[in-house]
């Protein structure tokens, strides 16, 4: 029988990779709170860590995401409050 492994007190505590997401507020956590939606999680993402991590590519792959949810969303209409 496997031992059971203990459970982690919080995954913000680990780190896998790079440091381009040690920062303050973690991105997983914003988009939690905020219930962001996954392709704009994603564009956000790439944003956020670019200087950091990706440079230019990050830039490209968030521009990427940003094509698709526009292509996918081309009919929506953003609600004005009127």
């Amino acid at each position: 029988m496997a031992k059971a492994r203990k459970p982690l007190k919080t995954a913000n505590l680990i780190q896998i990779g790079g440091d381009h997401y040690n920062t303050p507020i973690q991105h997983w956590d914003f988009v939690i709170a905020n219930g962001v939606p996954y392709m704009e999680a994603q564009i956000m993402k790439y944003l956020l860590r670019w200087r950091q991590k990706g440079g230019v590519q990050d830039l490209k792959k968030a521009q990427h995401f940003l094509d698709k949810l526009m292509e996918v969303n081309k009919n929506y209409r953003v609600p004005t409050g009127e």
